[in-house]
């Protein structure tokens, strides 16, 4: 009858004990990691088979696992800078550990692995792009003239634009496209904005604060690129427009949201316009340049 009570306590407690797994997502990451004899999977398919079986049997245990994105590269980086071996098992645990801290990662809530796996990949690009947007605005410094560190101006300057975009955008939920191409990565950041059953905004904190990043660059180095938002609401067409970015943003005509929403970028060639889609002028956002007087 104890051992019994053990068993049953054990059991209720492996429940409380939350897990990560590291995932191999592509072909490519899972070849690297053969090179390890004690990585025993030989197919990629098979081994995603089996992972996603093992997530499904410690979801119907009761059991929260994180997925998170195994990277071969920073893992061996990651082993010769503790002095591990990588080719044992439990140094890939403790770098999957590490992970579940630091890196990108999805909960995982029953959904199949072909829709987990898409998630996940834009985890890790929206982490990536938040870091590499972070580090080149830590590097502007200060202002030569006032001594303000450029980059934290650009970034409040950007937090109060995003508030104004988003306070005059019409009802419906809001899909928010910024890219900055002057820089020496071209950068992109998506934001997804929608409108609860009251009216209230909901905001991925973490999509928020990478769009915001990624716009104050573009503020303060004066880089080319645009902010665009699509509104949807139930019973009226999607409307779309945007700005382009200067010392603030300056509206775009319909004329021009039209052509680049119907331009196939690569050949140039006219796209035929989508339906029930109105190609607008934004909102006014009131004086949104640079104050006068202080320019970095």
């Amino acid at each position: 009858m104890a051992h019994t009570d053990h068993q049953t306590m054990r059991r209720v407690l492996r429940r409380e004990i939350a897990g990560t797994i590291g995932l191999l997502t592509d072909e490519h990451d899972f070849r690297a990691m053969r090179r390890y004899r004690t990585f025993t999977f030989d197919d990629h398919t098979t081994y995603l088979r089996q992972v996603e079986d093992l997530l499904r049997t410690r979801a119907a245990q009761g059991s929260h696992t994180t997925v998170a994105l195994f990277d071969p590269q920073e893992f061996a980086e990651f082993c010769a800078d503790a002095g591990l071996d990588p080719d044992i098992p439990s140094s890939r645990t403790r770098f999957t550990a590490e992970l579940a801290g630091t890196g990108p990662t999805i909960p995982y809530d029953g959904q199949p692995l072909t829709d987990l796996v898409p998630a996940l990949v834009d985890e890790a690009v929206r982490q990536a792009t938040w870091e590499y947007a972070s580090t080149l605005l830590a590097r502007l410094g200060g202002c030569a003239s006032c001594g303000e560190d450029v980059g934290r101006a650009a970034f409040v300057r950007a937090s109060q634009l995003l508030v104004r975009v988003l306070d005059t955008a019409h009802p419906g939920n809001r899909h928010l496209v910024c890219s900055v191409t002057g820089t020496p990565e071209t950068l992109v950041s998506v934001l997804h904005a929608d409108e609860d059953t009251d009216g209230a905004t909901q905001l991925d904190e973490a999509e928020a604060l990478e769009f915001t990043t990624v716009l104050a660059l573009g503020l303060a180095t004066h880089s080319p690129g645009g902010l665009v938002m699509r509104t949807s609401a139930p019973g009226t067409p999607d409307r779309i427009y945007g700005w382009r970015l200067r010392e603030g943003l300056e509206p775009l005509t319909a004329g021009e949201v039209f052509d680049a929403y119907c331009t196939d970028i690569d050949s140039g060639d006219l796209i035929s316009p989508e339906s029930d889609v109105d190609y607008c002028v934004p909102p006014d956002l009131g004086d949104t340049g640079q104050p006068r007087g202080h320019h970095h």
